[in-house]
């Protein structure tokens, strides 16, 4: 059985999750899965506290992309798999794994999902949620500082410091490699409508 895999890339905040939601939501598809990019952050636990802390972490060198890779081979081939679980406080990767089966659909998204080539080479299906800049830093601000234990001041000064700067480094230019570019997130309807369509004549052309 063809496996379908789909990447969904953008900004910080942009909405990604929420895109990834709605597309397994309009298929009404049960044999799918979601797997964030964030799980496969590089375990640091070799390096003390006070180093981790100084580490660009919105990076493309940040992710361990290697095992992100392997993975995805293995959900292609019918394999179950043994998903990270990353602590953000940590950031260290906690000895705990989560059991991924494999689908007939498998989403991966993340900021980085369409910067790495070897990734790419991956998905069938290339996606770039893109929306405004203060509509991200909004989510992203509240992310951290409730699911993440940062402060405000810590998320204001890592956004002006490094976010802003990787998006435009890294982000922003991966649009480019996109398939379908989504506009507001999960929020446009129309541009879910499509995508669905789009993987509704994939997997009927492949059975």
């Amino acid at each position: 059985m063809k496996r379908l895999v789909i990447g969904i890339a953008g900004g910080t905040g942009s909405g990604k999750t929420t895109v990834a939601k709605s597309i397994v939501r309009e298929l009404n598809e049960k044999d799918a899965v979601i797997i964030g990019q964030d799980a496969y952050y590089l375990d640091r636990s070799d390096l003390p506290p006070e180093e981790r802390e100084r580490i660009n972490y919105d990076h493309p060198d940040a992710f361990d992309n290697e095992l992100l890779v392997k993975h995805i081979r293995q959900l292609r081939q019918g394999l179950s798999i043994q998903r990270p679980v990353y602590d953000y406080i940590t950031h260290t990767r906690r000895k705990e794994t989560v059991l991924i089966p494999p689908a007939r659909i498998i989403i991966i998204e993340g900021i980085m999902v369409l910067v790495d080539p070897r990734l790419r080479e991956e998905l069938d299906i290339k996606i770039f949620v893109d929306t405004d800049p203060d509509v991200r830093f909004i989510r992203r601000l509240t992310r951290d500082i409730k699911e993440r234990g940062r402060t405000m001041d810590s998320v204001i000064r890592q956004y002006l410091d490094v976010v802003r700067l990787m998006h435009l480094e890294f982000i922003e230019p991966s649009k480019r490699f996109a398939d379908i570019i989504v506009p507001e997130g999960g929020f446009n309807k129309v541009a879910i409508d499509i995508i669905v369509a789009k993987i509704k004549s994939v997997l009927n052309s492949v059975g």
